[in-house]
């Protein structure tokens, strides 16, 4: 079995989402950590999990940061991490796992793109995967809402994820 550091500075958790129906914010968590292990190299019947600090969202806007940290959406003084844990290993491009997000844990699975397994210029096994899928956020009581003036949502319900991950084989 072989563990896996993340490497932080080529990784990221970024969401979209509609706002206004006509445009679409991106945003991500700066602060987040993800653990894998793994028994092959095709990562099969690989463990991942992943965490996110609710508190370290970033939509370029400090005051829609703040209003997304409030209890209109991610409660993070309640619920201050966003977490996933796989069920299964990476199987015909998906993996199947848990997200929580306020509390609410649910099942979901992800497109993965595993980019493949290289020796880096220093003698380390680094391995790259790229996970995305969609949630509903009213699913996971984030339900804040309000409509613009021709009645479409201010913010959609749908929520596209993102993640990019980069891990170094540990020695």
């Amino acid at each position: 079995m072989a563990n896996w550091n993340l490497d932080p500075s080529h990784s990221e958790v970024q969401f979209k989402v509609k706002h206004m129906v006509i445009s679409t914010v991106t945003g991500s968590f700066d602060q987040f950590d993800a653990q894998l292990t793994s028994q092959s190299d095709n990562f099969s019947q690989a463990k991942f999990s992943f965490t996110a600090e609710v508190s370290s969202i970033n939509t370029k806007n400090g005051d829609r940061d703040e209003h997304l940290k409030s209890d209109d959406f991610f409660a993070a003084d309640q619920f201050p991490q966003i977490k996933f844990e796989s069920t299964s290993g990476i199987q015909n491009g998906n993996i199947t796992g848990e997200i929580e997000i306020r509390g609410v844990r649910q099942s979901i699975t992800l497109l993965a793109d595993f980019g493949g397994v290289i020796t880096d210029p220093w003698g380390n096994q680094r391995a790259g995967f790229e996970f995305e899928g969609e949630l509903n956020r009213k699913d996971f009581g984030l339900s804040w809402s309000s409509t613009t003036e021709a009645g479409g949502l201010v913010v959609a319900d749908k929520i596209k994820l993102i993640i990019n991950l980069e891990f170094v084989q540990a020695s």
